[in-house]
């Protein structure tokens, strides 16, 4: 059960991304993330919803253009953390990202409190 909220918390979170309106953009990370979130992204860290709600708002802002963000593996969830992996793609098929999500989910609530942004692939061990 714990996985099912995982997830629902997860995509919840990704459809912001996606969201029709900028305005919707809140509303969505307020059903998946606490307010006081840790966000760990390529900037660097920081809290709170609306501060992740303005890195979300950039990333819609892309010049190529809105994008689509997509949750591309299961949820891999061992206790309080989970892991997924996702792909954001420019609306012409154009520059595309992808990454793995690191996140906890704060128990009872089963909001996520935590998120740890992993861009890029690793490079292969030597």
């Amino acid at each position: 059960m714990l996985e099912e909220a995982a997830q629902s918390a997860i995509d919840m979170f990704l459809s912001a991304f996606n969201a029709r309106e900028d305005g919707q953009v809140i509303s969505l990370l307020s059903q998946a993330l606490t307010p006081d979130v840790v966000f760990w992204g390529p900037l660097g860290r920081s809290e709170g919803v609306e501060a992740v709600e303005r890195f979300v708002l950039d990333i819609r802002r892309h010049p190529a253009g809105a994008g689509t963000m997509v949750r591309c593996s299961a949820v891999d969830m061992p206790g309080e953390w989970a892991r997924y992996q996702w792909a954001f793609t420019t609306p012409d098929g154009g520059p595309r990202l992808a990454g793995t999500d690191v996140v906890h989910l704060r128990p009872r609530t089963h909001l996520i409190d935590q998120v740890i942004v992993f861009a890029g692939d690793l490079r292969p061990a030597p």
